[in-house]
């Protein structure tokens, strides 16, 4: 119970923390929406041309482009999470506080990244993809189970997206400089994770190979969920399959990057 509610302070604390960046969220709904707005329609051109592209209307396609416009920061698809703050810890050697510290450091950094999702996905997310709603027509569910199957599918990939900018970060243990990896999560991030274009339009083998890597568990997964083109149980298998093998990997790297562990300039 102790170690339950330190880990719900540090979300909440997490939240907290985002929430006074009130300019900065504002300017970041502000952008969410332009950028969803010219997608949607280079959307629409691309589907008249092509119907039914991957299996979607094109309703479908304007609730997939509101969809990623609303997760594109709570899911820190393009990076920019807390793995920036890990990766310059461990560059620096404030690392080492944080192993002194009476909690695991992977679950601490879990309680935060969740905090910061929670108020992203709430203060930025929901206005752009109820703008999409008001002027766009969209493949809404009009069920309860429906967008309850959707949050525990967003939940899951939120944990997903975790695992792999987490590995990431204690690569820096290795390299002593993040910036290669975080470009690296940036690319990855935006092609992997359907962000320019659904998963399932990309061709044949292609298509295949990003389908099964945890990227697609971000947000083409959750997209399913919601537009009822997945089932939620298979969708959930995919999601936690690939969470629990991401920490798992996150906490053997966490172990050998931390048994010894030298603190530059002594």
């Amino acid at each position: 119970m102790g170690a339950g509610r330190l880990y719900a302070a540090v979300a909440v604390g997490s939240f907290r923390r985002y929430a006074t960046y009130r300019v900065a969220t504002a300017a970041g709904v502000f952008t969410n929406t332009v950028f969803g707005v010219i997608l949607v329609y280079t959307y629409l051109a691309l589907w008249d041309e092509r119907p039914d592209l991957g299996g979607y209307d094109q309703a479908q396609a304007v609730t997939y482009v509101w969809l990623g416009q609303a997760l594109f920061a709570a899911l820190a698809i393009q990076s920019g999470g807390f793995e920036t703050e890990l990766m310059e810890r461990i560059r620096t050697g404030e690392i080492a506080i944080d192993l002194y510290r009476p909690a695991d450091l992977q679950l601490w950094w879990l309680a935060s990244d969740l905090g910061r999702m929670l108020f992203q996905f709430v203060g930025r997310g929901v206005i752009p993809f109820v703008f999409g709603a008001l002027f766009f027509p969209m493949a809404l569910p009009g069920d309860f189970g429906t967008w309850a199957a959707f949050l525990v599918a967003l939940l899951l990939a939120a944990v997903v997206s975790f695992g792999i900018r987490y590995l990431a970060a204690l690569s820096v243990f290795w390299l002593m400089d993040g910036r290669g990896v975080t470009q690296a999560l940036m690319v990855m991030g935006i092609f992997c994770s359907g962000m320019t274009l659904p998963l399932n339009a990309f061709p044949g083998a292609l298509g295949d190979v990003v389908q099964a890597l945890p990227w697609a568990a971000q947000l083409q997964i959750p997209a399913d969920v919601l537009m009822g083109e997945a089932d939620a149980l298979g969708a959930y298998v995919f999601q936690a399959a690939w969470a629990v093998a991401l920490l798992a990997a996150g906490r053997l790297l966490q172990s050998a990057a931390t048994r010894r562990v030298v603190v530059q300039g002594g």
